[in-house]
């Protein structure tokens, strides 16, 4: 029978430059897990989460170019290792558009799309890294004016905007839980991707500690791989049969 596990998050927030998507990533962080301590962001923008360090004892990785995949990936698994319960990748853009990433890699191979076939690869042991993580895992993203140009009946060039898209490889937004899109202009949060529903219908709201506090009951509601062992060792009929296992 399928049943929900208590799991550990994957996050992205998404804005433009300013939006406050670092600072609202450590409030939620901090409601989540309860303990400036058991936080580290992985700060690729030149140690601008260090500008925070009044609201708590968190700690940081400075992670500078070249963003390659496997030097984030390095990072990951060191606070992994150091046993942080929340990584904040602060963020993932560079890793596939700065010095060093994805584009980048390809665009100094010459730029054939046969480089993919290599690059590619690359990128989704990142996202792997992120996915598979031991800890929860949030992701700053930078986002831009998207712009479509097309003919008008008169024959004149026209030009509409889309809105705002992430500067990450397409189709980021899937591998999340949720994915809040902050805006400029007063830093309000919108849940455009939503597994928990918790924030589906919720309008527009300033990201908080109560934030990560709805989603740490979320995700500590369910069965927890204990849970199974437990059942596992009471099923048990035998000394045998508890060896065997």
């Amino acid at each position: 029978k399928a049943s929900k596990q208590s799991k550990k998050l994957r996050v992205m927030f998404s804005a433009s430059s300013g939006s406050g998507k670092t600072y609202g990533a450590l409030l939620v962080a901090y409601g989540l897990c309860g303990d400036w301590n058991k936080i580290c962001v992985i700060d690729t923008e030149r140690d601008s989460a260090s500008l925070y360090s009044d609201l708590g004892d968190y700690s940081t990785i400075s992670l500078s170019a070249p963003y390659t995949p496997e030097r984030y990936i390095e990072c990951i698994k060191a606070a992994e290792t150091a046993g942080f319960d929340v990584i904040i990748i602060d963020s993932i853009t560079h890793e596939w558009a700065s010095d060093g990433g994805c584009l980048d890699i390809v665009a100094k191979w010459g730029g054939a799309f046969r480089h993919w076939g290599s690059v590619t690869p690359r990128h989704n042991k990142f996202i792997d890294a992120i996915l598979t993580s031991s800890s929860h895992v949030f992701c700053t993203v930078r986002r831009k004016e998207e712009y479509a140009i097309s003919q008008g009946a008169n024959g004149k060039t026209q030009i509409q905007k889309l809105g705002l898209g992430e500067i990450q490889r397409d189709g980021i937004s899937y591998e999340m839980d949720l994915v809040f899109e902050i805006t400029n202009s007063n830093h309000l949060a919108k849940a455009s991707k939503d597994r928990t529903g918790i924030f589906v219908e919720r309008p527009e709201f300033l990201l908080s500690t109560e934030t990560g506090t709805e989603l740490k009951n979320w995700a500590s509601k369910g069965r927890s791989d204990l849970d199974d062992a437990m059942d596992l060792v009471r099923s048990v009929t035998s000394l045998e049969e508890l060896k065997d296992i």
